[in-house]
């Protein structure tokens, strides 16, 4: 229904990539918390991260199901710093260098990020205002022909090694949403530094905490309209709650395709504990949640991809796949035993990353009001013109 003969093998060819590639390095980002740079250029020389991008700048412009190959293929080798590391560069930072920037923004800048060669992070969330994109602090203050940066903002995925950064900052303090716009500035920036931050899981990306001292940017960097940053916001987020519920979905599946195959594997009691009805029947109930978010999650990457606006769908793509990907793992891990408590196995890992989930791209709490808004009191998000 969804995905051709082109697509499969696409995603033959990029699961090989990953594990000839990328697996063989990820224990060690994993402990250092730092992706080397060469695997972004070999990204960019397969075409990875334009995928979804204008041919004009590089990309491949192909449909959202190749995407959603790339996300579901990325959480198989159960790294989700090393996913989100990849994702927030093609479809976070690059998303709104695509939208709103001009014709010199995107050859600066995009085209080097489709070929790997420049790294983005996008600048939205600040230590006092995490859900509460129009709180923000950060401001932008224009002086002649170029704007003065003050703020800081917190939990960027890339936020520390990235060479660019996409930063939302208010050019009116004195207004809530309208007051918000959004620039892109190069790392070397004077004024730009960063501090790397110590998590729970995610530990190849590098999450960084940023600050903004008098930060002097050309008025040129400005994207798209002043003014009009938070609705930018808005409408992109439809694409990135629905990354994550495609993220969750997917490592949802391979967390119970583990589990499966480890019980073929395991005895007790003189037989294979698959044998187990109760161990059979919870995989059984595991396996249903995952079928039911996938299923739904790609009837709404198909309405996306025919240029629908899905933010309700996709706010409850988010909120309930990475909700069941949580109990799921969790169910996986306990099917494991004390095995699955151990380092050597994946699922310890996989638990840890997958807790994101419902915190990172909007709070499980700030989705349901959101939706609340919407099934409840009619309301309706349009997109920014």
């Amino acid at each position: 229904m969804y995905f051709t003969e082109e697509h499969d093998a696409f995603r033959k060819s990029f699961r090989e990539f990953l594990q000839k590639e990328v697996v063989p390095h990820i224990d060690k980002w994993e402990k250092s918390g730092t992706i080397e740079r060469f695997i972004w250029k070999k990204f960019g020389e397969m075409g990875y991260f334009g995928l979804n991008q204008p041919e004009e700048y590089g990309g491949l412009n192909l449909d959202l199901f190749y995407t959603t190959i790339f996300l579901e293929e990325l959480q198989r080798i159960n790294s989700g710093g090393f996913a989100a590391a990849m994702w927030a560069h093609a479809y976070l930072a690059m998303t709104h260098v695509n939208k709103e920037g001009d014709d010199r923004i995107k050859k600066e800048y995009l085209t080097p990020s489709i070929e790997g060669d420049k790294i983005g992070c996008l600048c939205i969330t600040e230590p006092f205002g995490g859900s509460d994109v129009a709180g923000m602090r950060t401001t932008a203050i224009k002086k002649g022909d170029a704007y003065v940066i003050n703020g800081s903002k917190t939990f960027i995925t890339n936020g520390v090694y990235s060479d660019y950064l996409v930063v939302a900052a208010k050019t009116d303090p004195e207004a809530k949403h309208a007051g918000m716009s959004i620039f892109i500035m190069d790392r070397n920036t004077p004024g730009i530094s960063s501090t790397k931050l110590d998590k729970l899981g995610w530990r190849a990306s590098d999450t960084g905490e940023i600050a903004f001292d008098n930060v002097v940017v050309p008025a040129e960097n400005l994207m798209g309209e002043e003014g009009k940053g938070f609705p930018y916001i808005m409408q992109h987020f439809a694409l990135e709650r629905l990354v994550m519920g495609i993220n969750a979905h997917a490592r949802a599946e391979f967390a119970v395709e583990y589990a499966i195959q480890y019980m073929s594997e395991r005895e007790a009691f003189g037989k294979t504990i698959n044998k187990f009805q109760a161990l059979r029947h919870k995989v059984a109930e595991m396996a249903s949640r995952v079928d039911m978010c996938k299923e739904y999650n790609y009837s709404i990457t198909k309405r996306l991809n025919d240029g629908q606006y899905v933010v309700k769908e996709a706010s409850m793509s988010k909120l309930l796949s990475t909700k069941m990907a949580d109990e799921v793992i969790y169910d996986a891990l306990q099917l494991l035993g004390g095995y699955g408590y151990m380092e050597d196995y994946p699922l310890a890992r996989m638990l840890r990353d997958s807790r994101l989930g419902p915190i990172g791209g909007g709070t499980s709490e700030i989705l349901k009001e959101i939706i609340a808004k919407m099934v409840i009191d009619g309301k309706e998000y349009k997109v920014a013109t």
